[in-house]
């Protein structure tokens, strides 16, 4: 039996819902976070440290510390709880999707979460390299740098890498919904490269050819992948 067309007054109160939902599992996630805070601390520091070992973090405002402690409370809050985010924003949408189409809720939901997290961890991997360029630029300079501008920094380079990894479960999505095919994929080869090209560009903190390698070359083979995937399980 089709599920029965819901009202806008529905909709906003099962999207409040979600939204709620979504809250607390980012504050519970982010507690824990909160708790982890020195080993968390340790972790995203030592690219820093890699990148600089003669420099130091210092703290030059009352609150900084307290909002470096925020920072890692939400952040982690967001990681950890992204399974639960991820779901409850495909939930509310499944829906508008017919029959055939939410057969793929479960793959696409554990794909946005497996790359997701596969994107961070590509991030932090490539930052000492990034942070390295950036903070040799001049020599003659000292490299230690306020603690609250560097967490900053930090977890923005770590989401975008997050978020660009996402991109080929959005164009399965769409085949799936067969508002894309294989054909239009392979033909739009060229323009792939370009768009990965110049998102590797925006992303990454340094100009270099080996940052801007490491992270194009990743997300163009994720391009083929999903070009297969739609060839050869979708046959379209």
């Amino acid at each position: 039996m089709a599920d029965e067309p819901q009202s806008i007054l529905e909709h906003l109160d099962e999207l409040r819902w979600r939204v709620l939902k979504i809250f607390i599992a980012v504050a519970v996630a982010g507690i824990a976070a909160f708790v982890f805070a020195d080993p968390l601390r340790s972790i995203l520091e030592a690219p820093f440290h890699q990148a600089s070992p003669e420099s130091d973090l210092q703290s030059l405002a009352a609150a900084e510390q307290w909002g470096v402690l925020m920072r890692i409370g939400l952040f982690g809050g967001v990681i950890l709880a992204s399974p639960v985010i991820l779901y409850q924003i495909w939930a509310f949408i499944t829906p508008a999707l017919t029959g055939t189409e939410r057969k793929w809720a479960f793959p696409i939901v554990a794909a946005l979460v497996v790359l997701f997290v596969g994107g961070v961890l590509f991030g932090y991997w490539v930052l000492p390299r990034g942070l390295e360029f950036l903070l040799e630029l001049f020599p003659d300079v000292e490299t230690n740098l306020r603690i609250g501008d560097y967490y900053s920094f930090v977890l923005r380079f770590l989401l975008a890498f997050g978020l660009a990894f996402l991109y080929p479960v959005f164009l399965f999505a769409a085949a799936a919904a067969g508002l894309l095919s294989s054909e239009q994929l392979g033909k739009g080869r060229r323009w792939a490269v370009l768009i990965v090209v110049t998102g590797a560009a925006l992303i990454t903190p340094s100009g270099d050819a080996f940052t801007l390698l490491v992270l194009s070359v990743p997300l163009y083979l994720m391009y083929e992948i999903t070009y297969w995937l739609v060839r050869l399980t979708l046959k379209r």
